[in-house]
């Protein structure tokens, strides 16, 4: 994954920025500010619903309407506010990169301090649209992929993420669509069970009880038989109880959730790559245990977000246990 190829700032203009963004980095209030690293929870979202992207829209035209009534002073003011505190794209509608765009639509001259600007936030929204992909928020992955078109509409990276969004889309339907059929499968053998516990109960309720007798005259009691000899008893042979069946390995259950690992913010300032090889267990109900790192390059850096991430799978529970390996690449 490369930036995209604009203008190149001034030297000392880049310098400036990149210093700036490290002691914003580095700040307690800057940690707070920043966009956060996905936690390792079970995390399965809902598809996106009309009336979702129905506000999405409607919140874009506000914001819109908001950032055309700011002047250029205005707009240049908040933008570079924003990139101090962190919000380098997000929240919508208060963010440097919506500030900096507007600001470009609005100069009638290029402004180089917000230009220069745009061109070292493409690489953050990139990574934080991989992100909302995998947490299957697709309303805020087609925000951002809006905001870096606006920004650099001949970006490679931009068909990527278009393809992926449609791909997440389509998944997250295809399960929402299985879970639908699913629950009905339920409720009809629910209904059924009922049905036929309602049917014995019914038949249990008109069957009559068996009619009393009076006890029949005992017999008499016949000459008692000469002795015989008792057989001499035979040893049963021991049974042998059939072994218990070993948990099955190596085979490949359905998966149900298995988002990427995000990209560390760590990794993303410095544009390092590597990649991860780990080794875990899928139980007999579908959760991941025993997530074990078998190789990492480099070490240290993308261990900790892969276990993490793998330790939130699921697949369907198969009943049986299974051992499977994954290697995750990790490139700008």
């Amino acid at each position: 994954m490369s930036a995209p190829s604009i203008r190149k700032p001034s030297a000392a203009l880049a310098t400036a920025l990149a210093l700036a963004l490290g002691l914003s980095a580095c700040s307690p209030a800057s940690e707070e500010a920043a966009p956060a690293t996905p936690a390792a929870t079970p995390a399965a979202a809902p598809a996106e619903t009309v009336d979702q992207a129905a506000e999405a829209a409607e919140a874009a035209l506000a914001t819109a309407n908001a950032l055309a009534s700011l002047s250029e002073a205005e707009l240049r003011e908040k933008g570079n506010t924003a990139l101090r505190e962190q919000r380098l794209y997000a929240p919508a509608g208060d963010n440097a990169m919506e500030y900096y765009l507007a600001l470009r639509q609005k100069s009638a001259k290029p402004d180089v301090s917000a230009e220069s600007a745009l061109i070292d936030l493409m690489p953050y929204a990139l990574i934080a649209s991989e992100q909302a992909i995998n947490e299957s928020d697709f309303v805020e992955a087609e925000r951002l992929l809006e905001l870096m078109g606006r920004t650099d509409p001949e970006a490679p990276s931009l068909n990527r993420i278009r393809d992926a969004i449609a791909s997440g889309r389509t998944a997250a339907a295809d399960r929402e669509r299985q879970d639908t059929e699913r629950a009905e499968r339920e409720r009809l053998a629910a209904e059924q069970r009922a049905r036929e516990e309602a049917a014995a109960a019914a038949t249990a309720a008109v069957t009559p009880a068996p009619a009393t007798t009076e006890p029949a005259p005992a017999p008499a009691e016949p000459e008692p038989a000469p002795a015989q000899p008792a057989p001499a008893p035979v040893a049963a042979a021991p049974v042998t109880p059939p072994p218990a069946a070993a948990p099955r390995t190596g085979g490949a259950p359905r998966a149900i959730s298995t988002p990427q690992p995000p990209y560390p913010r760590e990794a993303a300032r410095t544009r390092a790559s590597g990649s991860v090889t780990v080794q875990y267990t899928i139980g007999a109900d579908g959760r991941v245990t025993n997530v074990e790192v078998l190789r990492a390059r480099p070490r240290g850096l993308f261990e900790r977000t892969v276990t993490q991430t793998v330790e939130t799978w699921r697949f369907e529970a198969t009943g049986e246990t299974t051992t499977q390996t994954r290697t995750f690449d990790f490139q700008l």
